[in-house]
């Protein structure tokens, strides 16, 4: 006969927990506890079935520091510049001349229109000279720079033509200082630059008719007498040849220098009809 077979330990009476078997409930009646469903979970809600929502992350928006400063320093600049401008025009409205009387020192003469021309040696009134007779052929004026004492006929031919002439001592104006004369002169039609022997001043600034002497390169009233004078016909006996040319190559390339005898260096102006000379008479001269 076989033997009853007694249950397992750990089974529960009716068949409970058999795969397949009764009604898969405990002896008893209560359901089997799960340990994976139904328990509160942390962070689950109390009673709740299903997946709890995972917490909430914030995000702190971050803010374009980068940004803000490029676009105040873009302002930063904006109103430098333009402050700057601003002061860059008062600063030239200033300083910017609409009469001779305007630039102290100026000192004027009067020397008639239509000089006679020479090729003798002329005793001047003024030194540099100013005005008077002059040589046949002019200096070249178109922005030149001489490293010599230019022969003075030739030059006061150019200051007929409109040209300012700027004079130096040589004794008492350092090259740095000639550099920046320099700078005012080279290229600038209508200018010349050279030293000149025995000046009474530092610098000395001729056109025709007037003159203007300073004891410094850096006076401001250099620069303030070039730019107005310079082919300036408005100005009273100033400027006698209206639109007549300051270029002589020739002379450029080959000056004539103080003491030198006169020689046809370039061209030369053709023959005008009579004028006033300087004592007011009436005489038949070239221009």
């Amino acid at each position: 006969m076989a033997k009853d077979r007694k249950p397992d330990a750990g089974r529960t009476g009716g068949g409970a927990g058999r795969p397949g078997g009764g009604t898969g409930r405990s002896g008893s009646g209560a359901r089997p506890v799960s340990t994976t469903k139904g328990a509160t979970a942390s962070g689950a809600r109390p009673g709740g079935r299903g997946r709890t929502r995972p917490p909430t992350q914030v995000v702190a928006q971050s803010r374009p520091w980068g940004l803000i400063a490029a676009a105040v320093a873009v302002v930063v600049f904006a109103a430098a510049a333009i402050t700057y401008a601003v002061v860059q025009v008062r600063q030239s409205e200033a300083e910017r001349i609409d009469s001779i009387d305007e630039i102290a020192g100026i000192e004027s003469f009067d020397y008639a229109a239509g000089q006679d021309h020479v090729t003798t040696p002329v005793e001047y009134d003024q030194s540099p000279p100013v005005g008077g007779p002059h040589d046949g052929n002019w200096a070249d004026c178109t922005g030149t720079v001489y490293d010599v004492d230019v022969r003075h006929e030739n030059a006061v031919h150019a200051l007929e033509h409109g040209a300012v002439w700027i004079a130096y001592d040589p004794e008492r104006v350092s090259d740095d200082e000639v550099a920046q004369l320099s700078e005012l002169v080279d290229g600038v039609s209508g200018r010349m630059l050279s030293p000149y022997a025995g000046l009474d001043s530092a610098v000395s600034l001729q056109s025709w008719n007037h003159q203007l002497k300073v004891d410094s390169a850096d006076d401001p009233r250099i620069e303030q007498f070039a730019d107005f004078m310079t082919f300036n016909g408005e100005v009273e006996g100033h400027y006698p040849e209206i639109g007549a040319s300051c270029e002589n190559p020739a002379f450029a390339a080959d000056p004539l220098v103080a003491g030198d005898a006169s020689a046809p260096v370039g061209p030369s102006d053709a023959p005008t009809t009579p004028t006033m000379g300087t004592e007011g008479t009436t005489e038949t001269t070239t221009e």
